[in-house]
């Protein structure tokens, strides 16, 4: 067998509660894809700073650069809310470990399952046959830029390199490739130089990719297409904060935030891997979270980590039958608790 070692980050709010569900679930395939799994739980966000004073330490980011992947629940919430630049924040141990693991592309797939389409906000002939990927990039821009306070006055720089661009686009083309063929480029080209640059270097790399269709939107303009025409979209790239913004919107194509997965890759096949939605304070420890964005989190782990390609789909083929059957989480208005819906999704497999 495959000895692998992911590790484990459950991080705060309902992040343990998801985190041990998707456990669960890869643990019940990997046999019989070849695996072996040694699953290390490490701390991450606020309960390292309540630990640590710090939200990732060196020890930490150590261990994640030696695994082979690293499964992550959420990190966060009001306890360590502050405006004070000098105090940590749960959200800068999320940072550290992007940028320290190198991993420059976040890929996020927004596909609505038929038996959610009521779930939405949007009518159904608006999202049906939508199966679009948001690829982020996610080691740049306003987040990683020089800020700090003067006076009265506080800034945010967003900067962007030529090669900081073209890596994540050309994981862009390539999703692309094995999808529908149809890249949309995301920037706010009228205003910002930097998105200038952008829109420059991503024309520069479609022509190496003359099979695939190039389009360039921008952001506002994005923000509107994504609600009245999800379906038209393949694969959309686009800069930290904008990728950071649209793929929220996206979720709530499939009707809940907590039925989106994701996975941030680099130039190896080590990555991260965690739900969208955040830490849910507001739930914490009631068993009402639902795991199955973890699950389809922990689905990509399996498939671009490890090559798992069957487990993979095993995991992504539990999630539809079960919601399938009526399995609900009170997020898609539904009854099911985090323990329920986990044991269901077991049985099937």
């Amino acid at each position: 067998m495959g000895e692998v070692t992911v590790v484990v980050l459950p991080g705060d709010g309902i992040g343990p509660e998801v985190i041990a569900q998707a456990r669960r679930a890869v643990d019940a395939v990997a046999p019989a894809a070849g695996l072996s799994i040694t699953w290390r739980e490490e701390l991450m966000g606020g309960c390292s700073i309540d630990a640590h004073g710090t939200a990732l330490t060196d020890e930490v980011l150590a261990a994640c650069k030696s695994a082979d992947a690293v499964l992550l629940g959420a990190v966060g919430g009001p306890k360590w809310d502050t405006t004070d630049p000098d105090k940590p924040r749960p959200e800068q141990g999320l940072l550290g470990l992007r940028a320290g693991l190198g991993l420059f592309a976040n890929l996020r797939p927004v596909k609505p399952l038929e038996a959610l389409y009521d779930a939405s906000p949007l009518r159904r002939d608006r999202i049906a046959g939508t199966d679009l990927l948001v690829v982020r990039e996610l080691t740049g821009g306003i987040y990683f830029g020089k800020r700090g306070r003067e006076g009265d006055m506080a800034y945010d720089t967003c900067a962007y390199s030529r090669e900081e661009i073209a890596r994540v686009a050309e994981v862009a083309f390539r999703a692309a490739a094995g999808r529908r063929g149809k890249v949309t480029s995301v920037d706010k080209a009228n205003v910002l130089e930097s998105s200038r640059l952008w829109r420059e270097v991503v024309t520069e790399l479609g022509a190496s990719h003359p099979d695939i269709e190039l389009e360039h939107i921008l952001v506002d303009n994005a923000a509107m297409q994504l609600v009245s025409r999800p379906s038209d979209f393949d694969v959309i790239v686009t800069e930290n904060m904008f990728g950071d913004i649209l793929s929220d919107e996206a979720a709530m194509i499939t009707g809940s935030i907590g039925m989106l997965p994701s996975a941030s890759l680099g130039s190896g096949t080590a990555g991260l891997y965690e739900p969208v939605h955040g830490s849910a304070p507001d739930i914490a420890g009631k068993g009402w979270a639902n795991p199955m964005a973890t699950v389809l989190s922990a689905a990509m782990m399996l498939r671009h980590s490890f090559g798992a390609e069957e487990a993979a789909a095993k995991l992504e083929h539990a999630v539809e039958t079960a919601l399938a059957q009526g399995a609900l989480g009170r997020d898609l208005g539904g009854q099911m608790g985090t323990q329920e819906i986990s044991d269901r999704l077991l049985a099937l497999l």
